[in-house]
């Protein structure tokens, strides 16, 4: 009996974290050491990007790369960088599934990962510490999903030249 329940156990989907690292990380305050007697608070802007690849039958790479730009009117105060990584083993996942798996999951392990990066960065270049709100990673791959269904539906309708 074991070894007809054995298969079935095989088969049973996986998802495991098998490395998290930083793959890049840069800082730059190209205004030092003027921009430390400004006396207004800059304005700061995110950006997100996530990427995946695979790199064996099992194992996936997934990076999200997160950039914070603080800036006073047109000067940069400073610009962090990271790309947060991790290798995850991911085992009879159907085909349907891996995208999204790899798309929202991954990047909601890899950000307070990230987010404590860019904190701790930031307050070591001479600032007060950055604290990113938490991101909903699920409905920005439902945005980019709907923005790509919307050119693939553009471009059928496009007549040829």
């Amino acid at each position: 009996m074991t070894t007809e329940q054995e298969p079935a156990a095989q088969e049973t989907p996986a998802f495991a974290i098998e490395k998290l690292y930083i793959k890049d990380l840069s800082v730059e305050v190209p205004n030092a050491p003027a921009i430390f007697l400004e006396n207004q608070g800059p304005e700061v802007a995110l950006q997100l990007q996530t990427k995946a690849q695979h790199l064996s039958d099992e194992a996936f790479e997934s990076t999200l790369t997160v950039t914070v730009t603080a800036k006073i009117g047109e000067k940069t105060v400073f610009l962090v960088e990271i790309s947060q990584s991790g290798i995850f083993l991911i085992r009879n996942v159907p085909e349907e599934n891996l995208e999204p798996l790899l798309s929202i999951a991954c990047p909601n392990i890899l950000f307070p990962y990230a987010r404590e990066v860019i904190s701790d960065t930031v307050a070591r270049a001479g600032f007060a510490p950055v604290i990113l709100q938490p991101v909903n990673f699920e409905a920005l791959y439902a945005a980019q999903q709907q923005e790509q269904a919307q050119k693939a539906a553009n471009g059928a309708t496009e007549p040829t030249p």
